[in-house]
Order: C-alpha cells, then structure tokens, then sequence
C-alpha cells in the first residue's frame, strides 16, 4: 500500500520494541521524507540485547532512507520529557505503541502497568491536548474481551470484564482516549492486537520461549491441556494495518449541541482463523527442525507437558476484524506455517 506520510513527523513510542520497530523500519522504506522520532525507555523487561538489535536494524536502515529517524530515549510516565519531546518536535501523528506487556506479569508487578499504561498514556493524551495532532493512534490489546464465550470478538461487545490488571489498563486507554477525543476534538484511533509473532519477537511470547526451551532440551507447558485457541497474528500483518489505520484519521464532526461528535474509534487486528494451541506447536515444532533449530529426530512428546490453565489467561481470542476490512480495505492474511517458518529461520540465524 501507498504511504502518504510524506514530509510529516511521526512519533512512535515502544520503538525499538517488537511492534514499534517493524512499523519505523516500513515507515523508513516508504516514507518520502519528513521525520520519524522512535520513543522508548529500553527497560529491561526482556533481554535488552533483541531492542538494541532492532536500533541497531533501524539505525542501518535510516541511512538510506529519505525519511530523517531521530530515538529520544525516555520514560513516558515522565511528563516532562514527554512534553519536551513534542513541543520541540511537534509530530503530527503519533502511534503509542510504548506499554509494559504481558498478562501473567501483571499479576506480581502491577506498579510497572499504572505508570507505563495509565500514567504514561495520560502523558502522551495531555501532550497531544496541548500540541495539537492529527490522529493519535494507540495500542489496545485482544485482552479486553476477557473471559468472553460469544465469538468472534466484535468491537461492538462489552468489555467490561477484564481478567488481568493488564487488560484492565488497555481498557481504561480506550475510555481515556474517547474522553479526550470528545473533550478536546482530538481523533484517536485505538487497535485490539491479537497475539502478534514473528522474527525478533517478544521472548516472554509463548512461540518465542517454547523453542528456547526445546532448543535447550527442556519441556514445554501447554496450558488449559492444549484446549486453547488463539488468533495469532503476523507481525507484517499488524504493521499494514497500522499504517492504513494511521493514514485515515476519524473525521472532526460537530453535534447538533455545538459540541464535538468524538472522533474516536477502535478496530481489532487479528488474523480471524483462531488456532487451536497444539495444533500451533506442531507447526513449530516442525518449523524448528526444517530451520535447523531442532535436530530430525527430536522427540517431542518427551518435551511437552498438558497442564491447567493459568490465572488471567483466556481460553479462546478471535477477532471480527470486519471493519478494519470495510474502512480500510486490508484483513490480516498471513498463516502460522509461514510467519512460523520466518520466526524459525531468524532464530537459526540469530541465536545459532
């Protein structure tokens, strides 16, 4: 798809995480000039190392590129850098993607999710207040559905059931986002991700530590006795419909009152054919050994271990991703035989 992002400055914040790092270096490709200004504290939540490679990856690829790349490197929950930042730079599309991840996390260390995904977000709606932009999209998250049986997963549900502190914090991003958008005529845009993978992921990511462990001779854990079904997404998939999202902000209106007719909305981004888990780590399993991460004769039964479920996990995500299709054109498409196949080469590649 065109980009017509040309000669604008872009913020991205969670660059150089997993997300935010593929959608700087498609934005580095495509975009005939301007700037693109990558936010992110590198916490060490996971190893450091895989955001110092995707800086490394975005640092080489700014060099061509006809885009100007410039990484701030701060904490969103700090106002003041945040403030900073946009009143020298004055972005005029911002995507935060910056958030601290991670449903089981949640649980032990609920102070990282307040002030990264409460206070932080605040920070960047406040700065997006005072230094008018003209389209703010954010990060949501497939774990706002909660423990919900009616699928597939409609933007239109209730979602007022959250089963992690985590999801609770995504939820409340949507409910701040549509505050200030009505408040301020501030066009938000908010995306459901559904479980995204791919090369150079998120280790704590089920795909990403299961073959580190059977690489390393261990067993896996599959929870709810493999009776789980997730939409996995394709990192390529996610970015695409970013980019199309973030090129079409929802129109300034005014209502009958005066007043203006919020200019928020919220799409999911999932690949809509739901995966059933043991099904999912086959293909790995089979992936690995094509990719050499694995020997032939690897003996999987001995290294997986059928367990209950975990709490704050779900046992079924599935996206309605309609209306991503019918405003933008683009359902994610990609299936886990390829998008495990390119994770498996890069892990060969990567780690040996």
């Amino acid at each position: 798809m065109h980009v017509d992002l040309n000669g604008k400055t872009v913020l991205v914040t969670g660059s150089p995480g997993f997300i935010g790092a593929n959608l700087v270096l498609r934005l580095l490709r495509e975009m005939k000039g301007g700037k693109i200004i990558s936010f992110d504290s590198l916490n060490d939540y996971y190893d450091p190392a895989l955001k110092r490679e995707r800086l490394a990856e975005i640092t080489e690829a700014a060099r061509g590129a006809e885009a100007e790349h410039l990484f701030v490197q701060g904490n969103l929950a700090d106002k003041e850098a945040v403030f900073g930042l946009f009143e020298r730079e004055r972005p005029q599309v911002v995507v935060n993607l910056a958030a601290q991840a991670g449903v089981r996390y949640s649980i032990d260390h609920p102070d990282a999710y307040i002030e990264s995904n409460i206070l932080g977000f605040y920070n960047i709606l406040e700065a997006c207040r005072h230094f008018p932009v003209e389209h703010l999209v954010y990060a949501s998250s497939s774990s706002v559905y909660g423990g919900s049986r009616k699928v597939p997963f409609s933007t239109e549900d209730r979602v007022d059931s959250p089963v992690s502190l985590y999801a609770a914090t995504k939820k409340s991003n949507e409910l701040l986002a549509y505050s200030y958008a009505k408040l301020y005529d501030i066009p938000c845009t908010g995306l459901r991700f559904f479980t995204v993978y791919g090369p150079c992921g998120r280790p704590d990511m089920f795909y990403f530590s299961a073959t580190k462990t059977l690489a390393e001779g261990g067993t896996i854990r599959i929870f709810n006795y493999g009776n789980c079904k997730r939409d996995f997404t394709y990192i390529d998939d996610i970015v695409e419909g970013i980019l199309r999202v973030m090129q079409g902000a929802p129109e300034r209106r005014t209502g009958e009152d005066g007043l203006p007719i919020a200019p928020s909305r919220v799409y999911n981004i999932g690949g809509g054919h739901p995966e059933n888990l043991l099904e999912f780590v086959a293909v790995l399993q089979e992936e690995l050994v094509a990719a050499g991460v694995l020997p032939a004769d690897y003996d999987f039964e001995a290294h997986r271990e059928l367990t209950g479920m975990q709490p704050g996990d779900v046992p079924v995500t599935y996206a309605d991703s309609g209306p991503l299709e019918r405003d933008f054109g683009f359902t994610p498409s990609i299936g886990i035989r390829e998008g495990l196949r390119a994770f498996a080469r890069w892990y060969k590649a990567y780690y040996g």
